[in-house]
């Protein structure tokens, strides 16, 4: 197939290497981090593109316009209106429980800017759909971005948690300055 190629391409021309490869698994949340430049989510369409893993992610409905809205689906996406942010958790676990293969990918930090920790939301969305947490990174120090380790929730947000600080410590976004430190806000520890 020619996109996988043109997709390794475009990340091999970035000086990327893959790491990981897709899920054996039919289902996952797969998170992105650390989530500090607009350049992540274009090596993480052409890293999804170049494994071969069709994983769907919400796109704030706006932009869901013609021609790139048509782009957009094709790539995963799925539109969102963010007035009603309530919504997106259920909308995803709906999809999980509709298709007997599905992934979803979300940055946790939510934004690109430095916040005071990570939003709930992919978790809430993996708990409530029974499945695991794919890690996914993007190592600008090193250059190297992929999918590391499922990680099964315990329903311990501490520990689950302390798990992902310890996978992604030393790993580096494009503006270090920015990543947002790997806590939920308070009421959601156990």
């Amino acid at each position: 197939m020619i996109l996988p190629r043109i997709a390794r391409l475009l990340l091999w021309l970035g000086g990327w290497t893959m790491v990981g490869e897709a899920p054996t698994i039919h289902k996952a949340v797969v998170i992105a981090a650390p989530h500090t430049s607009n350049w992540d989510a274009f090596w993480g369409l052409a890293y999804k593109v170049a494994i071969g893993i069709d994983i769907k992610f919400f796109a704030k409905h706006t932009v869901f316009w013609f021609p790139l809205g048509t782009l957009l689906r094709g790539l995963g996406g799925i539109p969102l209106n963010r007035g009603l942010p309530s919504t997106a958790v259920q909308q995803a676990i709906e999809a999980f429980n509709g298709s007997e293969r599905f992934y979803f990918g979300l940055a946790p930090e939510g934004t690109r800017s430095k916040t005071a920790g990570w939003k709930t939301g992919f978790y809430r969305i993996a708990e409530g759909a029974g499945v695991p947490v794919g890690l996914g990174f993007f190592d600008y120090k090193r250059k190297r971005i992929g999918i590391g380790p499922l990680l099964t929730l315990t329903g311990n947000p501490d520990a689950d948690l302390d798990i992902c600080r310890q996978y992604y410590a030393g790993i580096q976004g494009r503006w270090p300055e920015k990543t947002s430190p790997i806590v939920f806000p308070p009421g959601m520890s156990s």
